[in-house]
């Protein structure tokens, strides 16, 4: 029997939680405190060098199949070690996802795998159940955007979201591009050659460790006079003293030299403003605009910032102060009343805070089995229900049969005057 068998109450085996993200996975079990196992989103296809993506949209259906079919097979029977058709499954996504992604997914649970039932849980709302909260203005800093959704009173205002394309990904292209033009690399047969000339380009995920191991957020201060001195072309400005600079070993013979200017400068890029003046900082606050004003007090004093992104050193105490420098500008003066800002420190790294919401929320055995789409309804319709479809059908139908909706559940969706 496999090790995690004996696990769950009341006769029915816990849920499985994942959080399919476009970086990293995280997956394990509701109940528990953090994620099993936290994998790359990518499988490894025969005869390719490169790993590819589990998290492409811009591929056909049978493609995305095929990979989503590979990935969820890797994740029970390599990392889980679980039965699929034992268990729930509560997948975790962003309201950004594309309707055929999220179909192709649940076509792969119930027709490949034949779990029991699928829950698709908003990750901005299972992140404010680490926290014991009802309402919370969330910002989810991850690999491909940056996504700030307001959440009041457990229920997600749509109406006021606010996305960037600037996360994990970006910073990762912006760095890739300084350190081939700016490094040098040492080997035993020469020193200072040229990036190019030596490796031809860094991959990706050597990018992603030299972005760890020697990056961080400068302070307000410094952060804008470093805007400063990169966008004056009189180049009468000043830059300041940058840090040391720092030897990253690329392999057994070869070192990186790393600039200083490029530890602290790279990371300006979230928090400069482009034309529209849009930066991280200012999706919070157009986001809290977008709220109905007697809801922004109790947004501004719960912040929740989610995300690898987020973990950078120095980005938390960097973003409330560049909200604090904003909030005071006549566009957002005249419109804010509130300006007290206050960020929570959830149970979990910012990285695993969604998987952990997740894992709470799975553990509820009653709400789950009441929200849950079973594999019964979703043979006998074909579609999975969409927040977003009109033609989708209400959620009385979604239960399981013979089972009937909690009290609370049933007020909620009643439909009787």
């Amino acid at each position: 029997m496999p090790l995690y068998e004996g696990l769950g109450s009341g006769g029915e085996k816990t849920a499985v939680v994942i959080d399919l993200g476009a970086a990293y996975t995280k997956c394990g079990f509701a109940g528990e405190t953090g994620p099993r196992f936290i994998i790359p989103s990518e499988i490894q296809k025969p005869g390719q060098q490169q790993s590819v993506k589990v998290v492409q949209y811009n591929i056909n259906t049978e493609e995305l199949y095929s990979n989503l079919k590979e990935f969820i097979h890797m994740l029970y029977f390599r990392h889980l070690l679980v039965n699929p058709r034992d268990r729930r499954v509560v997948i975790i996504e962003s309201i950004l996802c594309p309707s055929h992604f999220r179909e192709t997914l649940t076509k792969v649970f119930f027709k490949q795998f034949e779990v029991p039932s699928v829950l698709f849980a908003p990750s901005h709302l299972m992140s404010i159940m680490s926290l014991g909260i009802n309402s919370a203005l969330v910002m989810d800093c991850g690999y491909t955007e940056t996504l700030v959704l307001p959440v009041y009173e457990c229920i997600p205002v749509l109406s006021a979201w606010e996305a960037l394309p600037l996360g994990g990904k970006a910073i990762h292209k912006e760095l890739h591009t300084v350190l081939v033009e700016q490094c040098t690399v040492d080997s035993d047969s020469s020193t200072g050659q040229s990036l190019p000339t030596v490796i031809g380009s860094i991959p990706e995920e050597v990018v992603e460790d030299i972005k760890v191991r020697t990056c961080f957020v400068s302070d307000l201060q410094r952060g804008l006079k470093i805007q400063e001195a990169k966008f004056n072309l009189e180049g009468t400005a000043e830059r300041p003293t940058p840090p040391p600079d720092v030897d990253y070993p690329l392999d057994g013979e070869k070192i990186l030299h790393i600039k200083g200017q490029i530890r602290d400068s790279v990371m300006e890029m979230l928090f400069e403003q482009d034309n529209e003046e849009k930066s991280v900082a200012t999706l919070l606050l157009d986001a809290l605009v977008k709220c109905p004003i007697d809801t922004r007090k109790a947004l501004s004093e719960n912040l929740v910032i989610i995300g690898g992104t987020a973990m950078l050193p120095g980005f938390l105490h960097r973003l409330l102060a560049e909200i604090r420098l904003l909030v005071e500008k006549p566009k957002y003066r005249n419109a804010l009343a509130t300006k007290t800002f206050k960020i929570h420190s959830p149970p979990a790294k910012p990285n695993c805070t969604v998987w952990l919401g997740g894992a709470i929320f799975g553990a509820l055995q009653d709400i789950l089995g009441s929200r849950s789409v079973s594999r019964d309804h979703y043979n006998q319709t074909g579609r999975i229900p969409d927040w977003c479809c009109l033609s989708s059908p209400p959620p009385e139908s979604v239960y399981d049969a013979g089972k009937t909706p909690p009290p609370l559940m049933k007020r909620a969706f009643s439909t009787e005057k």
